[in-house]
């Protein structure tokens, strides 16, 4: 049942997107099919080969160590609130978990050892690697490429900057799929705090969301070539370095103060998104229920978007709590989706469910992600903020899809065991 499924979701998902094209008739069919079969080889080479999978789960347990080195800082700092032993003892059955001092403080530490290593020229080698390979299989330009390649490690905002002086010269639709990419995947940057929400859902899940996150990057650009496709001359061009550090010391300061900013700014929507939820569902309470559960926020989007959680292979009867899910994911953001992931009582959903959906819910795609691109990308290239502007939405929608099929990818390897 699963595979014809979630192989009709790919299918509808091309579909859709060929439907909503502004050129159908320029829509490179062949870049399409390698796109796909490159995000299925992908995926298969990390779930099903021993060496492969095995890196990823020594890199995942590498970054998971993180966790446990940043409870020495956050222990010092804030005591028992950060992890620390507590001066008394807890009732039974208390949440002692504290996510703002516990779990956030990981972003700050990783975040300081992202410009660490970009300053060691490690973070740069690994970007101009992979940028080969997308330019050559994908047939993608090479600034393209390199902003592609640099998405599986850095932000929406951070990766393009590695191609700043080329993204006036962009084509309509290489702009679109700097964008699309952005929404599709993650950073590193958050990566951890992705793996700490998720310990109790799935096995391994830091390396869940490495493989999302480069498996995302060949279906971010499939979509988007379909919605706007590439006329024209590719733009060719090269990595360019943003960040200028004195020393290892500066490096580590400046990424401390980046995750700084970005700590701050998850707490702070955190708080303002999760009251906002709770208001709206308070105000929807006092409409009837359906189907005997009472109105809410999550139960509305459940029903807006099961079809979109059915299609990626996930059975009917847990597609609904799926779609409210993604809508959260949609509305909020994909830390609120995750967490709402992690506090579903055990048994509601599958193992494979709780699979599909961490793939589904890896990436940026939101609507606050829309102004964080016009802020952005906008201010690197002012002449072409009317145009950011106006394909912020299509870019928001394009990276939802391309999360979900990355989601279906893996309903369907994973049903051979």
């Amino acid at each position: 049942m699963l595979i014809p499924q979630a192989l009709l979701g790919i299918v509808t998902f091309i579909a859709v997107a060929w439907i909503f094209s502004e050129s159908r008739k320029n829509v490179n069919f062949k870049q399409v099919i390698i796109g796909l079969l490159i995000q299925f080889l992908l995926a298969v080479l990390v779930l099903k080969i021993d060496a492969v999978r095995n890196g990823f789960l020594f890199v995942g347990d590498g970054v998971m160590a993180l966790k446990d080195a940043t409870v020495a800082g956050t222990s010092f700092v804030f005591g028992y609130l950060g992890g620390g032993d507590s001066p008394f003892s807890a009732k039974d059955g208390a949440n002692t978990f504290i996510f703002a001092f516990q779990a956030l403080p990981v972003v700050i530490v990783v975040s300081a050892i992202a410009m660490l290593l970009f300053h060691w020229q490690i973070l740069p080698v690994l970007v101009k690697f992979f940028s080969k390979g997308f330019q050559k299989v994908m047939g993608i330009g090479g600034a393209l490429g390199v902003c592609a390649a640099a998405k599986m490690f850095l932000g929406q905002t951070e990766a393009p900057l590695l191609i700043r002086p080329y993204l006036g010269k962009f084509t309509r639709s290489e702009l679109f799929t700097v964008m699309v990419a952005g929404m599709a995947t993650t950073s590193i940057s958050i990566m951890v705090l992705y793996g700490m929400i998720l310990e109790k859902v799935i096995m391994n899940p830091i390396a869940h969301i490495l493989t999302a996150s480069v498996i995302s990057v060949p279906a971010a650009i499939t979509i988007s070539r379909i919605l706007i496709p590439q006329v024209g001359e590719e733009t060719s061009g090269h990595l360019v370095v943003p960040y200028k550090f004195s020393g290892s010391m500066d490096a580590i300061s400046q990424g401390t103060s980046d995750g700084m900013r970005l700590f701050m700014n998850i707490l702070a929507m955190l708080i303002v998104f999760l009251s906002l939820v709770a208001l709206t569902n308070a105000i929807l309470g006092l409409f009837p229920g359906i189907g005997g559960e009472p109105m809410s926020l999550q139960l509305l989007l459940g029903y807006a978007l099961s079809p979109l959680a059915w299609l990626m292979g996930i059975p009917w009867d847990e597609a609904l709590i799926a779609g409210g899910l993604l809508g959260k994911k949609t509305i909020l953001n994909e830390i609120v989706a995750f967490i709402s992931l992690a506090s579903i009582p055990q048994g509601i959903f599958s193992a494979k469910t709780s699979l599909i959906m961490t793939y589904a819910l890896c990436g940026f795609a939101n609507l606050s992600s829309i102004g964080i691109q016009i802020g952005g990308i906008g201010t690197m290239v002012p002449e072409r903020r009317q145009e950011i502007i106006s394909l912020g939405l299509k870019a928001m929608i394009a990276g939802t899809v391309a999360s979900c099929m990355s989601g279906a990818m893996i309903g369907i390897i994973t049903s051979f065991g």
